[in-house]
């Protein structure tokens, strides 16, 4: 038996930790990447248990490295003094290449990263970030609309199935 088939369904070997739900109301996402990020381990098991709050979060390119601000990791339950501040900047992995296409992006065309989702990728936790721009109200209203007009279509289409 291998250690995957040994781990249960609800532990950090692969899936979803959490997604941001808000930020596909409030943005328009034109594309996404996927970056590793620097925890401490009181972080990891926080993690673990999904602990972890995207209000207000963001990604910036500060030099040549990519660092994500204001998400929230609250404190290890079980944890010491040692235990980790909730709210702190973190630094993102990714190749140059792809921090040099993200800085050309948020400064030339004004736009913004945000964090769309944690998952584990083989015991690893990683974020994706997106490349985001902000929808006005009515964006938002026509986004919605489109939405249910999705779903009422697939409502009928399951109902012609059956």
């Amino acid at each position: 038996m291998s250690a995957r088939e040994r781990r249960g369904a609800g532990e950090a070997g692969s899936g979803s930790i959490a997604k941001n739900r808000q930020a596909f109301h409030d943005y328009e996402v034109l594309s996404k990447i996927e970056c590793g990020l620097v925890l401490t381990g009181t972080e990891v098991k926080s993690l673990r248990e999904g602990r972890v709050a995207f209000a207000d979060s963001f990604a910036e390119v500060r030099g040549d490295e990519l660092f994500l601000l204001n998400l929230n990791i609250s404190e290890y339950r079980m944890g010491n003094r040692f235990n980790h501040p909730a709210a702190r900047r973190r630094k993102l992995l990714a190749h140059k290449a792809e921090i040099r296409k993200l800085r050309a992006a948020v400064e030339q065309r004004g736009l913004t990263m945000v964090p769309l989702g944690l998952h584990w990728s083989r015991g690893i936790a990683k974020v994706e970030l997106g490349v985001v721009r902000g929808r006005q109200l009515h964006d938002k209203r026509d986004a919605l609309r489109k939405k249910d007009q999705r779903r009422e279509a697939e409502r009928a289409m399951r109902g012609t199935r059956r």
